[in-house]
């Protein structure tokens, strides 16, 4: 899954493709590159960022869903506004990935169940002005592995069928940097709620400060690339179903290494099945 962020305050790259003719020509190189999903969003969820106005997330984002789709690409629009996964599902938008996991707006569950699109629910507490005040696990795994299974549960009550969610843990979203390798070291407990798993390492703070220099000044987001492609080989070995990534050829190359490792071993893994190929999630 490539990210198309058109925002101008993006922590990964400041806004490079805010414009929508800079948005989709991005995506259509993430495409060329090896992408089977473009994720499309128009609100920053950096730690500290504030909210945009829905019609300025709307203005952002259906004009780049549109071109991408009508290029062929599938599509995901990363919002937590029910309106706009509305719009931008009727745009052409195949999934919707909510770092909310319905939780930002009550909303959000009926479009998805009216709909029928493929849904990501992200592990979440609180949106991105207070989650890091939000950090307090007393098993990390366990602990998230739980509030998902809730989420999972209280979207089914609300309509939606399980075959459409997908499950995020939503590392970096109120998780210490710590907090964020447990989770990634035990995809298989989340596994255990029977979804498929998303993972969202990219760029990420804790990927920083684990690469940070002598002087303790934590890497910078495009210098944690090489560290995301590392996570993307390692998680598809660990059976994700899908990762999301600002630098696709790298992940891209990362997760053919995995699949041709898990094939040699004998594994039945999944590793390096594209998201596309997966009929249950198409929408």
């Amino acid at each position: 899954m490539g990210v198309v962020n058109v925002t101008p305050d993006s922590f990964s790259d400041g806004g490079r493709w805010f414009e929508p003719d800079a948005a989709v020509a991005h995506g259509l190189r993430l495409l060329a590159e090896g992408a089977d999903v473009l994720d499309v969003g128009g609100e920053s969820t950096r730690p500290g960022s504030q909210r945009v106005a829905v019609d300025e997330e709307r203005r952002r984002v259906l004009p780049v869903v549109r071109e991408l789709v009508a290029a062929g690409a599938v599509v995901s629009v990363d919002t937590t506004r029910a309106a706009v996964a509305r719009d931008a599902v009727a745009a052409g938008a195949h999934l919707v990935n909510d770092v909310s996991g319905g939780l930002a707006d009550p909303a959000m569950a009926d479009v998805v169940a009216q709909t029928g699109v493929a849904y990501v629910a992200m592990h979440w507490r609180g949106h991105a002005d207070v989650m890091d005040s939000l950090t307090h696990y007393d098993d990390v795994v366990a602990d998230v592995r739980d509030e998902l299974a809730g989420r999972l549960a209280a979207l089914e009550a609300a309509g939606i069928r399980r075959e459409q969610v997908v499950l995020d843990p939503g590392l970096g979203f109120a998780k210490a940097g710590r907090d964020n390798w447990p989770l990634l070291a035990h995809l298989d407990a989340l596994q255990e709620l029977g979804r498929p798993v998303l993972v969202g390492a990219s760029r990420k703070r804790f990927l920083g400060h684990l690469l940070a220099g002598p002087d303790g000044e934590p890497a910078a987001p495009t210098a944690r690339d090489r560290a995301t492609a590392a996570i993307s080989a390692l998680s598809a070995l660990g059976g994700a179903w899908c990762v999301r990534v600002h630098d696709v050829a790298g992940s891209a190359d990362a997760v053919r290494v995995a699949a041709a490792w898990s094939a040699a071993r004998g594994d039945r893994t999944d590793a390096g099945r594209s998201a596309t190929q997966d009929g249950e999630h198409r929408a």
